[in-house]
């Protein structure tokens, strides 16, 4: 819990950003202190720095946030008729309003995003406002690839709390402004990646995203720090095991950190005992969902996923007994998620990974409020339990 909570102190973590920045000196500072070899994998990461991103109707500036990549608008904004998009026939000229079903969204490129943004375009709309439609009622942001808009026009991402007044607007045709202005570009982001070799030893390899759209507590707190426990668990237990620790930027962005640490730095599949990566959703709390807050429970959220390869099953669900979400371990084989896919497709033979989305899901109020210590806890014991019974010969 004192390392979650190092991790939510560092603030937001866009990749390439301050808290990005400090979490990447922070992880390399301790593998350095454990004894093992570090690097920095350097390589350009998008960013916009907002200025005001808002939609004006009438008197009212309702705040939204540009979906990166971001397309701005004009320093003036766009001022057009708002329309629904799920009334057919042409948008030409409009701002087309576009609201998800209810959902923890995670990733522009879902085809449940992906679909209705691209159709709203293909019929003309100037601009898109999506209201992602989730647990808490704010606006998300979403995954997206790194290397080109996902469309021509801008793209704002309303909170559904506040999309009321948008969505009455938009089924009579009133006109709006759209303002998305800021600063945007690339910077450098960071994988780091400590090494700790033994001649002609087989690899452990152990991975876990840095960064992501907000503060991340929730999201990646509880993988960061299992993820830290092991940099000093494994050698000890397992010191004839070569160990290849890394922390990967750039995840929000469609896993670019992860592709550029595999392509480069992952060792020959063929020579490595076990991969397991610690992805979103580790140890979180569950909440009781209201119509106007969320109350907290002292229970794990069970929107969690543990995946294996065939081979690890059996134990998978051994060490996770009665750990809601991750005691049913799936097959990886079924479609796996995030960059645990990553690893999957690259060839490693023997892996494991846990993924999935809590409540606050790239909301701002992925705090530390999130974490629920018993959870995390059980959580660490249990990734122990599963390399142990992955890497321990059969007697």
């Amino acid at each position: 819990m004192a390392d979650v909570r190092a991790y939510a102190g560092a603030g937001n973590k866009q990749s390439g950003g301050p808290g990005d920045r400090w979490t990447a000196g922070w992880t390399a500072e301790r593998l350095t202190a454990a004894g093992y070899a570090v690097q920095a994998q350097a390589f350009d990461a998008p960013f916009f720095e907002p200025g005001r991103c808002a939609l004006v109707l009438g008197d009212a500036a309702i705040p939204v946030i540009a979906q990166p990549l971001v397309v701005p608008t004009p320093p003036s904004g766009i001022t057009a008729p708002l329309r629904l998009a799920e009334i057919g026939g042409r948008l030409d000229g409009s701002i087309a309003v576009v609201r998800l079903p209810y959902r923890r969204w995670s990733s522009l490129v879902d085809a449940a995003v992906r679909r209705p943004v691209a159709d709203a375009v293909a019929r003309g709309a100037v601009a898109v406002v999506v209201a992602t439609t989730g647990p808490t009622g704010e606006a998300l942001l979403l995954n997206a690839h790194a290397d080109a808009p996902f469309a021509p026009v801008p793209i704002a991402l309303l909170a559904p709390r506040k999309a009321a007044p948008v969505v009455e607007a938009a089924q009579t045709g009133l006109t709006a402004r759209l303002q998305i202005k800021g600063q945007d570009g690339v910077r450098q982001a960071q994988n780091i990646i400590g090494q700790r070799i033994v001649a002609r030893a087989p690899w452990i390899v152990i991975s876990t995203p840095r960064s992501g759209w907000t503060d991340c507590v929730g999201e990646r707190a509880p993988g960061v720090a299992i993820w830290l426990a092991l940099v000093q668990w494994l050698p000890r237990h397992f010191p004839r095991h070569s160990v290849l620790m890394v922390t990967n930027s750039g995840h929000e962005y469609e896993n670019l950190g992860a592709k550029r640490m595999i392509k480069t730095f992952g060792p020959p599949p063929e020579q490595t005992a076990l991969w397991l990566h610690l992805g979103a959703n580790v140890a979180t709390r569950d909440w009781h969902e209201l119509p106007d807050r969320l109350l907290p429970l002292p229970s794990a959220d069970p929107f969690r996923f543990l995946m294996t390869s065939d081979d690890l099953l059996a134990q998978a669900r051994a060490a996770f007994r009665n750990q809601p979400g991750l005691e049913a371990a799936y097959s990886s084989a079924e479609g796996a998620a995030g960059e645990l896919q990553e690893i999957v497709r690259a060839g490693y033979p023997r892996h494991a990974g846990i993924f999935g989305a809590h409540r606050q899901h790239h909301a701002a109020s992925d705090t530390l409020e999130t974490i629920l210590p018993d959870a995390l806890h059980a959580a660490a014991r249990g990734c122990c339990a599963l390399i142990a019974a992955a890497l321990r010969p059969k007697i």
